[in-house]
């Protein structure tokens, strides 16, 4: 085996082992979105993507915005520095990034995805814990969704947490999987 080989199959498993990690990372445009001639035709749980309702995110607990599950909504955010997170954010952000906060309803244990019009950092809380992911993709090519990211969910109240988006407003979207 040629040093070349070692090297460049060690550099593949370190990657691969970082993946989790960086799942959520931006990667400044490393994979531009495709060109477009035709938006895609959305799954049945994105199919609200297209209108999204107007919500302003909010910057603490006692004013979260309310997200209904299944429907779009365009969250304008704050400065990061006006934001008071519940938990903390597991990504350092930068300062001159926004973020905010919104809650939204479980009603039934199951896995729950949150879908981001643009790329951000994404905790989903409850009791002041960010709640582990178990999944993270690309939305569907030409569909305006950035990245989804899957939670396991019990019945109860969640806080939606957004920290790091370069853009003051972003499209999101959190429902159920079937």
């Amino acid at each position: 085996m040629s040093l070349r080989f070692v090297s460049i199959l060690g550099c593949a498993t370190l990657n691969a082992m970082a993946m989790p990690a960086m799942a959520q990372m931006d990667h400044g445009g490393a994979n531009p979105p495709p060109v477009c001639a035709v938006p895609a035709t959305l799954p049945p749980a994105l199919r609200s993507w297209t209108s999204p309702v107007a919500v302003t995110g909010a910057t603490d607990m006692g004013r979260a915005a309310l997200l209904i599950p299944g429907k779009a909504a365009r969250i304008v955010l704050a400065p990061m520095a006006q934001v008071t997170f519940p938990a903390p954010s597991a990504k350092p952000t930068p300062p001159a990034s926004f973020g905010g906060l919104a809650s939204f309803t479980v009603d039934r244990a199951s896995t729950w995805r949150v879908a981001l019009g643009a790329a951000a950092w994404v905790d989903v809380v409850s009791g002041g814990k960010a709640a582990a992911s178990v999944a993270h993709s690309h939305g569907p090519d030409c569909s305006g969704v950035r990245k989804m990211v899957d939670f396991p969910l019990t019945p109860g109240t969640y806080t939606l947490q957004i920290a790091g988006s370069r853009q003051r407003a972003i499209t999101v979207l959190v429902t159920p999987l079937p």
